[in-house]
């Protein structure tokens, strides 16, 4: 999951930066076209919000995708988690006949694997 998580990162990352040189492109060509300096200094500015627009966005996908990664990260404890069989639960005990609470031996029980 941490990888898919890394990928999806990236992909947003990518995303911002092709963004990025999007806006620059556009800056240039509204500076070459703007005849007067308040134009120009009005184009500087609108492609500061395009950037900081595209970095927020990046920032809430990152976000969203840590959020998905967390919603996947705890899940088997949800579902009843990883149980361990109490000593000699394996093997099913007669009616009145009281079950160890400690190893009797240092053998395991054939029927466990760890």
């Amino acid at each position: 999951m941490q990888s898919v998580k890394k990928v999806k990162d990236m992909a947003s990352t990518a995303k911002e930066k092709l963004k990025e040189h999007e806006v620059k492109a556009e800056e240039k060509v509204e500076k070459a076209t703007a005849r007067t300096k308040e134009e120009k200094v009005a184009a500087e500015e609108r492609a500061k919000a395009k950037k900081a627009e595209a970095k927020m966005k990046m920032h809430q996908e990152k976000a969203r995708h840590s959020d998905d990664a967390a919603a996947h990260r705890g899940s088997h404890l949800l579902h009843g988690g990883h149980h361990h069989l109490p000593i000699g639960a394996a093997t099913p005990t007669p009616p009145g006949v009281a079950v160890p609470t400690f190893p009797v031996s240092s053998v395991r029980p054939a029927a466990t694997k760890y």
